[in-house]
């Protein structure tokens, strides 16, 4: 089959698949950048405006953006949600905290925590209480690092990770274990696949016989749910049940996760995660992070001694007390427990929160809300917010993460009828696919590793031709069709320009 003559038939099948979609419609949530926006090197002087691809005009056709799971496009509402928090801090002042405006969508400030909450609860499978939209991931990171990592150096002192893990993550590790006392060249234990050293694409049968090697010494596993560099989803509920039968207290980093692929955090007894909201949740650059606490270690009790699950028994038989709760006395003979962390002001229960002259001490709210710090941007919860709703608007992650199998099989697809056949036999063996094949070990992204001295060219020509996609040097580009937003008619625009960018790398190379 003649290249022409695959693309002409895989663009056929592709307006299909995307005039039978159900979601189509959500794609008009977004601003879309053109191919001159993509291109010009000034600042505009009004927002994007809607446009249409196919009118084949760069001043109003749209580029190809496959890069959600670097930063996800703009959703059309966040300008009006925003517009909306700006007219009521001019308006209200002060009163924008507590002051409900009777036709505004926008909750009090005092409140938009909870109502974040509210939103991405069911994004990550967990109960309103055991979620908190705040901080920034690594910061969030380093919180619940603070709070459930108790190192005991004659006991559990470990904390594993994957060696291809991202650079902040591995940061966040060293630099716990310093602020413990602790050397990483003892304490951080990096795993590499045995049987995929140079991806790094692990079976879960790996990480589970590394869980087992390590796990008399273990205090910590901090994974990711997908890797951002290979895409591959992890097996987190079968991983997390061994850790737990092991005694050691698992993180997960969902950085590539959320809004991605359905989670069940709750369900899958995961201890805590954290997460960025700027990927495939859209809440633009450097937006809002957030975290879940499950509800056994983020409960404050009142009244009673505080209950140890069987984890936490475990735990602490091993000499590892990051489960154990500080235990104050209340009047009157009761206790009030919690599990220890770094505190601030807006952690503290709501009653008592304002009382800066009479409060008797932090009493956090119960759950993961007590492990906030200063009150959040609300700024950055309204933009957040926005995008939000459009989630709910497609029906949740469920709904998305169906289209999203199909978005990234049929890009999958036609990535392999290029490299076996379709092209120049000189540009076949010029890169390969190294996310897992199962959907059910993969999200939206799919990493294609190059041939040596190749990025930098591809990278150019398919700026040139207003594709964007994301490289991870030295030979690596990341390829993410969001099911929000994305057409199958835009794999196909994508393969085509690859497919040329590849040619002009490699004659540039030769």
């Amino acid at each position: 089959m003649s290249s022409t003559t695959f693309l002409a038939d895989a663009r056929e099948r592709a307006r299909v698949l995307d005039r039978d979609d159900p979601l189509a419609f959500t794609r008009s949530e977004f601003n879309i950048p053109t191919k001159a926006q993509i291109a010009s090197t000034r600042l505009p002087d009004s927002p994007p405006a809607s446009t249409e691809r196919e009118s084949g005009d760069d001043a109003t056709a749209e580029c190809i953006y496959l890069c959600g799971n670097s930063l996800g496009l703009q959703p059309k509402r966040t300008q009006t949600r925003i517009q909306q928090y700006l007219a009521t801090w001019a308006t209200q002042g002060v009163q924008g905290h507590f002051k409900p405006l009777e036709d505004s969508p926008l909750p009090t400030w005092l409140d938009a925590d909870d109502r974040a909450a509210q939103l991405i609860a069911p994004v990550v499978g967990a109960s309103q209480s055991e979620v908190a939209v705040m901080q920034t991931l690594t910061a969030n990171l380093h919180l619940l690092m603070s709070a459930f990592y108790r190192p005991d150096i004659r006991g559990r002192h470990k904390i594993i990770l994957e060696s291809k893990a991202f650079p902040s993550d591995h940061f966040a590790v060293e630099t716990q274990l310093r602020h413990h006392g602790l050397d990483p060249a003892t304490s951080m234990i990096t795993l590499t696949s045995p049987t995929s050293p140079e991806d790094n694409v692990f079976t879960t049968a790996e990480i589970l016989s590394a869980i087992s090697t390590h796990g008399p010494t273990t205090a910590l596993l901090l994974l990711p749910g997908i890797q951002y560099y290979t895409g591959q989803l992890l097996d987190i509920p079968t991983i997390t049940a061994h850790a737990h039968k092991h005694g050691i207290f698992v993180i997960f980093d969902l950085a590539h996760a959320v809004g991605n692929v359905p989670l069940a955090l709750h369900d899958w007894d995961v201890d805590a995660a954290a997460w960025c909201s700027y990927k495939y949740l859209n809440g633009g650059p450097g937006c809002i992070g957030g975290l879940f606490v499950h509800a056994r270690h983020g409960d404050a009790v009142v009244g009673q001694q505080p209950r140890a699950d069987p984890a936490t028994a475990a735990a602490a038989d091993d000499g590892n007390r990051h489960h154990r709760p500080e235990e104050e006395e209340e009047e009157g003979g009761g206790h009030y427990a919690y599990t220890n962390r770094l505190a601030g002001w807006w952690a503290n229960d709501k009653r008592t929160r304002f009382a800066m002259a009479t409060t008797p001490g932090f009493r956090p709210v119960r759950g993961a809300a007590g492990f906030q710090l200063s009150n959040p941007s609300i700024l950055d919860m309204t933009s957040l917010g926005a995008s939000l709703e459009v989630f709910a608007l497609a029906g949740g992650v469920g709904r998305l993460r169906e289209k999203s199998v199909r978005l990234t099989g049929f890009l999958e697809e036609l990535l392999l009828l290029l490299s076996g056949g379709s092209m120049a036999a000189e540009e076949r063996a010029l890169f390969r696919i190294i996310t897992p094949s199962d959907p059910q070990q993969r999200g939206a992204q799919l990493s294609l590793k190059l041939a040596e001295g190749l990025l930098e060219t591809v990278m150019r020509e398919l700026e040139r031709r207003a594709v964007i996609v994301d490289e991870r040097k030295p030979d690596v580009i990341r390829v993410a069709p969001a099911p929000l937003y994305n057409r199958f008619e835009d794999c196909v625009a994508f393969v085509e320009a690859f497919a040329e960018a590849l040619a002009v790398a490699r004659q540039a190379r030769a």
